[in-house]
């Protein structure tokens, strides 16, 4: 992960509402002998006396289920749009090309929930992505028990408590005035995910270059 102090977002509730945005995360981890594994899968947040914490569910019997429970270090990864960004667009056009992300890392330890508090992370989850709908037939307390008895024996929740929070916004915090709203432009006519990255931009645009102030681009790397 880049370290440079002009890509990281330092208010944290920034920071919780990209997890909240973007709950579809990497989960990775590794077996003592340093085989690794990943998996991809929704991700609930809670905070509990000041403490984040991490909750999702995984299959048994997996490489990952079977990696977390001989090795408990996991790091997740949270990422929202990305997109291309040409240095013809800069000012200077002789240096190059880049790409903008957003990316939050979570490292921790990982331990497996009880049945219990299984079931109730599947009751609030399924809530959740049905948006609060408790009419839905997909819920966790509208499903038949035919299926949650087969489906539940074959999960296994699981709880990360946060001890390393880290993050890259890559927006072009290190152009120029000029250069930042090119590439704004020049994204917002792409489209798509490139259109959310200028959205992205153009909310730190303010602060980055306030009426008045010279931009130095020179303490920068390329």
């Amino acid at each position: 992960m880049y370290h440079f102090s002009y890509f990281k977002e330092k208010e944290q509730q920034v920071i919780l509402d990209f997890i909240a945005r973007n709950p579809f995360a990497f989960l990775t981890g590794s077996f003592l002998s340093g085989a690794q594994v990943a998996t991809q899968i929704p991700v609930l947040m809670e905070e509990r006396e000041g403490e984040l914490y991490l909750q999702g569910h995984i299959m048994r019997n997996t490489d990952h289920h079977k990696a977390f429970v001989e090795n408990p270090s996991a790091l997740l990864v949270f990422t929202g749009p990305d997109c291309y960004v040409s240095a013809s667009w800069y000012s200077n056009p002789q240096i190059g090309s880049t790409w903008n992300y957003m990316s939050v890392h979570i490292g921790g330890k990982l331990s497996f929930m009880t049945n219990e508090a299984l079931v109730a992370f599947m009751r609030k989850m399924t809530l959740k992505f049905e948006k609060g709908n408790t009419d839905s037939a997909t819920i966790y307390d509208n499903l038949p028990e035919s299926f949650l008895s087969k489906m539940m024996p074959a999960i296994v929740g699981f709880e990360i408590k946060a001890n390393k929070i880290d993050n890259v916004f890559k927006l072009s915090q290190n152009r120029d005035e000029q250069s930042y709203r090119n590439i704004i432009g020049k994204l917002e006519e792409e489209g798509g995910k490139s259109a959310l990255i200028a959205g992205e931009m153009r909310k730190r645009q303010k602060e980055l270059f306030p009426s008045g102030v010279e931009w130095d681009v020179s303490k920068f790397d390329s």
